[in-house]
């Protein structure tokens, strides 16, 4: 009986052991110095970036200016003084600008944008040779809402070129103006003129999740082998929002949700205590971990935040 009860209780210690090792596995840390951007600059959120000649390139909605603000880092933790690359202007469809998506295909940087009015948001379009000067490469909105789900508003546009298919291809949040129900998707050939799916939208909340039982939004987008990963926001209700990953195998259909989820919540009374939001992933192959960025909330105040993840492996079962 002796015999047996210590070998129970060495089962048990293992078992323990690889539980916390699973949760180890799957955990994102949250840098200890967070937030990375913002303080004196205002409020920042909603990032996009590319890594670039050892450069991470970060644009951001810089909602102080109104406008889409720009700067680089080269270990994604200390940035350069950052500077605005796109302003507003009295277009009647663009008077803020924001949540952008950035896409580097030969000699050009292709730029989708956010404008805003007070009732409405629409995607335009722009280009630059160096990712700072920007030319709009159209007057008018590239995507607007149309469809009913999409209500009054399309934003947070994710778009990558597929050189297979010769498109850009677009995922994008459409709903109601303070935060967007559900995702969407579009292809185009040239970035100016999109074709939306037939049975959009792709992604939209579950209701038998009480994280994201309200609204999911703002969906980035990672192809890793066989699998489309979408690192994208939860909203439990309207104020509290985590962020989670979802994966597919043609980045449209059958979503499968991670069972960790969600992986970077809200820590009371930090600086980003009551929401996470759009969350924007790189994985590096040299160290072997994911960065990602998102926007913490407190109160009415945003800044911008990095988590890491140790390995590729996301954590889902094979």
């Amino acid at each position: 009986m002796k015999r047996l009860s210590i070998f129970l209780a060495l089962v048990l210690l293992v078992a323990a052991s690889c539980q916390l090792f699973a949760q180890d596995a799957n955990q994102w840390v949250k840098y200890e110095n967070n937030p990375v951007l913002g303080g004196d600059l205002g409020v920042c959120f909603d990032v996009t970036l590319i890594q670039e000649d050892g450069v991470f390139k970060m644009w951001f909605s810089w909602r102080t200016k109104h406008s889409m603000g720009y700067t680089e880092s080269a270990d994604g933790v200390d940035w350069s003084d950052p500077v605005v690359v796109l302003a507003p202007r009295d277009s009647g469809w663009e008077k803020l600008i924001n949540r952008s998506s950035v896409v580097h295909k030969g000699d050009l940087y292709y730029m989708w944008y956010t404008g805003q009015t007070d009732h409405t948001s629409q995607i335009g379009f722009a280009t630059s040779k160096d990712g700072i000067h920007w030319e709009r490469q159209s007057d008018v909105p590239v995507l607007k809402a149309e469809e009913e789900w999409e209500k009054v508003a399309v934003m947070c546009p994710d778009v990558q070129w597929d050189e297979e298919d010769q498109l850009f291809k677009m995922r994008y949040s459409g709903g109601e103006q303070y935060e967007p129900n559900a995702i969407g998707y579009a292809t185009s050939p040239d970035g100016l003129n999109w074709t939306k799916y037939a049975n959009n939208p792709i992604f939209a909340a579950d209701p038998n999740n009480t994280w994201e039982q309200h609204k999911v939004t703002a969906g980035q987008f990672v192809k890793r082998g066989d699998w489309y990963y979408m690192f994208y926001i939860g909203f439990e209700n309207e104020h509290l929002a985590r962020i989670g990953i979802a994966r597919s195998k043609d980045g449209i259909s059958d979503w499968e949700r991670m069972k960790n989820n969600p992986i970077v919540s809200p820590d009371k009374d930090m600086w980003d205590g009551d929401a996470c939001y759009k969350p924007f992933a790189i994985y590096d192959e040299k160290e072997d971990l994911w960065r990602l960025w998102y926007n913490g909330r407190k109160g009415s105040v945003e800044q911008i935040g990095l988590v890491v993840h140790k390995g590729e492996d996301l954590g889902f079962d094979q």
